[in-house]
């Protein structure tokens, strides 16, 4: 994705540095049903409420010139939550893609799902697969949607087809290197991240881009995630500007 100088300019806050914005963000939506506890509402109204607080925070990464946005829509372990709450995600997934398709296009957004698709229902699994297949030419902001994911099954999956390319003579054991490794992730050819954002005050990364995190910058903020907004989002930029990002070195 490009954006000129001259209209990201004019979008930018003024306190942010353009050639420091992180190029690929991700996002640990976390506090949805605190959110609706705390209105009085029930629990999937918070949910609702996320689906807003997403699509404002990738149309702001569109306007800032951040190129990567990958958020954590639902994780493996995210089953275990009661079966109305999980019918209505699937649910409301599957409504979302289908409204939003149009809107992506019209934005030039190239969406992907990655996870453990194959384990979502079939007709979420039809939409995702179209959704992919019409915006896969587009050019503008990577929007990466971790859905029934888990970091340790993604290394997992990706140690067995290494370990199958091995047994069937297709790869050398010598010839696997990090490379190697990440083309067999989920997220092959994606950027690692930049920013972590996680919010709702919990300090811990709940199995998300377990690998791909390594050197990525955390930022925690106790706002829970339907009250995510702009404001939020340029608090965490400002906040990572003021980083010195070393990778392990002096």
């Amino acid at each position: 994705m490009t954006v000129s100088k001259s209209v990201l300019l004019e979008t930018l806050p003024p306190d942010l540095d353009c050639n420091r914005l992180p190029q690929h963000v991700a996002v640990i939506m976390d506090g949805n049903g605190r959110w609706a506890k705390r209105q009085g509402l029930p629990r999937f109204m918070g949910h609702r409420r996320g689906v807003d607080a997403l699509k404002d925070l990738l149309r702001c990464c569109k306007d800032w010139g951040i190129p990567a946005l990958t958020a954590y829509a639902f994780s493996t372990e995210n089953w275990g939550r009661p079966s109305e709450e999980v019918e209505f995600l699937m649910m409301l997934f599957e409504r979302v893609l289908r409204r939003e398709l149009k809107e992506m296009m019209a934005e030039n957004v190239k969406i992907r799902f990655v996870g453990n698709l194959a384990g979502l229902p079939r007709s979420l699994q039809e939409e995702i697969a179209r959704s992919m297949e019409d915006t896969k030419e587009n050019r503008g902001i990577q929007f990466t949607v971790a859905t029934n994911y888990g970091g340790r099954q993604e290394i997992l999956q990706a140690c067995r087809a290494i370990a199958d390319r091995v047994r069937q003579g297709e790869l050398q054991v010598d010839a696997i290197d990090e490379t190697v490794f990440e083309d067999h992730l989920y997220t092959a050819g994606l950027t690692p991240p930049d920013l972590l954002i996680r919010t709702s005050g919990e300090m811990r990364i709940s199995n998300f881009l377990l690998w791909q995190m390594a050197y990525a910058e955390i930022y925690v903020t106790q706002t829970a995630w339907p009250d995510f907004d702009r404001k939020a989002f340029h608090q965490a930029l400002a906040n990572y500007q003021q980083r010195d990002r070393r990778f392990g070195k002096v």
